[in-house]
């Protein structure tokens, strides 16, 4: 049975209601998916395209947390995926909407999210991709760790929810190895409480940056030669990660 117990965020004067959605916010899938897709292109960088369709049947079994002003307007979505039958749980498809960023609210969300994955797979591994800092200042705030791809999920639907990423031939090119995409893990068998990912991540910060700005640039760097002469002769980098880990 799950909680529907709410957080209750004050963003300029208004008050947020970040909850475990229910189906009467179903009402709410296309601007979520509309958006997702917006923020995706923006970003130049890419997530696994979902439908209105998918993001309801999240909301109807109970896997989904929005976030609401009290006039009811959306503000925000997250929803749970489980993989390689339950082992896995991936808190996917955050997303804001513009007016409300950096305001508090992802980060309730994405708190409100980790617990209810939390309450419904309390043995499963939680585990996310990022291209961006702030997010992974979230998750280090949970309890995340960075760890390398070969940690995820080998369940092949999940790998195939990466077609629609727009950096989809860099991850086939490292053979799933390593992407643009930071991997993180929360292991609840195996894991450092949160006050100690979180100080890390706080003494890390400009490594981190480096990292992300280094990965740009190494793995794009290839297929921008190949675009620029057609000849596919750029060489193979060493995987970033191979270097951040070992």
């Amino acid at each position: 049975m799950v909680t529907l117990y709410y957080n209750l965020l004050k963003v300029d004067n208004q008050n947020i209601i970040i909850r475990v959605a229910t189906a009467a916010d179903k009402i709410y899938s296309k601007t979520i998916t509309d958006e997702m897709e917006a923020s995706a292109f923006a970003r130049g960088t890419g997530i696994a395209k979902r439908s209105p369709e998918y993001i309801e049947q999240k909301i109807e079994e109970g896997k989904a947390v929005i976030a609401i002003t009290d006039q009811n307007e959306w503000v925000g979505f997250c929803y749970i995926e489980t993989w390689s039958h339950g082992e896995y749980v991936a808190n996917s498809g955050l997303i804001v909407a513009p007016a409300y960023r950096k305001s508090g609210v992802a980060k309730t969300i994405k708190k409100k999210i980790f617990n209810l994955s939390r309450q419904l797979y309390p043995e499963s591994k939680i585990f996310g991709l990022t291209t961006g800092l702030a997010v992974m200042k979230i998750n280090s705030d949970l309890g995340y760790e960075p760890v390398t791809y070969s940690e995820l999920t080998q369940d092949e639907s999940f790998w195939a929810g990466c077609k629609s990423c727009v950096n989809y031939d860099i991850l086939m090119s490292k053979e799933r190895k390593n992407c643009m995409c930071t991997a993180m893990l929360y292991d609840p068998k195996d894991h450092y409480e949160p006050e100690e990912t979180k100080e890390f991540f706080k003494e890390n910060v400009s490594g981190f940056e480096r990292l992300l700005r280094f990965k740009q640039w190494k793995l794009l760097k290839p297929f921008m030669k190949k675009d620029k002469d057609n000849n596919g002769g750029a060489s193979k980098p060493k995987s970033l990660l191979h270097h951040l880990f070992h």
